[in-house]
């Protein structure tokens, strides 16, 4: 680390990403009680979706064995129980700096994923403008330019937009979600021609975000949708 930025963490020290104290390494982004914490998600995993399996003879989770999607595989980073008071501080309670670490995270632990991939760009889940306005940012967004600038691989925040302002998906069923996310995302612009894209959020539950994407990516003539999230559920 550079003289400067061990200067503005002494001053302004760094908060833990994943319990929001002081962290008690310079220059960390995670304090030590809090690295062991950390599950990340590892074999066994569902071959579509990514989701922990609990049995190595299992390729699939229950829900891929019975929901057709429509990307063609996902990778996720950590167990969401692990990370869902962090992840809720990212998203709903301003703390945009966590990005950095997970991108960060995510670049060094998927790079592989990735360069097997080759994807065109990285693009991230839009958010409707009011909710932008309201947050003041959009959470899949500042993760992807993380990991757009570590990766070199561009990133495409202008091709897909969200004109319907859908309910929050947390509480809903999974036909819900998918009612719910009709008509949620339109293409906006798609002067370059892609034909592989990776999709980034922060949260991966039932795919239903995932599969209304990809559909709109579909139909604007772009064949091979990957996805990439932060957070997974476990499947069964």
């Amino acid at each position: 680390m550079a003289i400067g930025g061990k200067i503005l963490d002494l001053l302004f020290p760094r908060r833990c990403a994943v319990c929001d104290e002081i962290t008690d390494r310079i220059g960390e982004s995670v304090c030590g009680k809090c690295r062991d914490r950390i599950v990340y998600i590892k074999e066994p995993f569902c071959m579509k979706c990514g989701k922990q399996l609990r049995h190595k003879e299992q390729e699939y989770c229950e829900d891929c064995r019975k929901n057709r999607h429509l990307y063609i595989q996902g990778t996720a980073l950590y167990d969401y129980g692990s990370m869902a008071d962090s992840i809720f501080r990212f998203k709903y309670a301003g703390r945009m700096e966590y990005a950095a670490f997970y991108g960060r995270e995510l670049y060094e632990r998927r790079a592989e994923w990735l360069s097997m991939i080759q994807p065109d760009a990285l693009v991230p889940v839009p958010i409707h403008a009011a909710r932008k306005r309201k947050r003041g940012y959009n959470q899949a967004e500042l993760v992807a330019r993380h990991l757009s600038r570590l990766s070199g691989l561009p990133l495409n925040n202008s091709l897909i937009c969200r004109p319907k302002q859908t309910a929050p998906l947390k509480d809903l069923s999974h036909s819900e979600r998918q009612n719910n996310l009709k008509r949620a995302f339109k293409i906006r612009q798609n002067d370059v021609k892609l034909s592989t894209i990776v999709i980034i959020d922060d949260i991966y539950t039932t795919g239903s975000t995932i599969d209304a994407m990809s559909e709109v990516l579909h139909q604007a003539g772009i064949p091979q949708v990957y996805f990439m999230t932060l957070t997974v559920g476990r499947g069964i």
